[in-house]
């Protein structure tokens, strides 16, 4: 069985180096949301060299598009989505600091060579879990981008979101690992 950890933002180098892929962790403190049209503004951001609406080392990204919050609830679903569309944008905004994702799906060779370089995780999410995990989030707020709705960046504080390394900084990938057992 995998080991359990419970992790707190922001994340450091020695954390993200004591983990492996297969890892099971319970994230607790804040995360960031960003999908598609977010990424390629920070990355825009970057290019022009200008100053980011937010700091973004030893941050976690979850990418996911938050639903607005039904009567009572601090936040409506927040499922992740495909991470493999960040891809392109992925391997600039670990340059800059960022220590974590959390998605589902397989990531690129040159984002798993950018998590070895810059010393980052990938986690995976349980895809249509999106309202059980919204259970996790304790705040919520637009923190940039406003314009974007549900693509914004917003401010997540969660306690033990329940999650799976899939990439760590040593090169392993769950799924190519995971699927091996299995094969005859």
């Amino acid at each position: 069985m995998a080991e359990r950890r419970y992790l707190y933002t922001p994340l450091t180098d020695d954390v993200v180096v004591s983990l492996r892929a297969g890892d099971r962790v319970y994230l607790s403190g804040t995360v960031l949301t960003a999908r598609d049209a977010a990424h390629k503004r920070l990355v825009e951001i970057l290019e022009k060299g200008e100053e980011l609406p937010v700091d973004l080392r030893g941050q976690v990204i979850y990418y996911c598009g938050p639903t607005p919050p039904p009567p009572g609830k601090v936040i409506g679903s927040c499922g992740p989505t495909t991470s493999s569309r960040m891809d392109i944008y992925t391997p600039k905004l670990l340059s800059v600091g960022v220590k974590g994702m959390i998605g589902k799906g397989k990531r690129s060779e040159d984002v798993k060579d950018g998590l070895i370089k810059y010393k980052a995780l990938y986690f995976g999410a349980l895809g249509g879990a999106g309202a059980s995990i919204s259970k996790c989030v304790l705040k919520a707020r637009v923190l940039a981008f406003e314009d974007l709705g549900p693509e914004a960046i917003y401010i997540l504080e969660v306690k033990d979101m329940p999650l799976f390394v899939i990439n760590d900084t040593y090169g392993g990938d769950l799924y190519v690992e995971g699927t091996s057992k299995y094969r005859i």
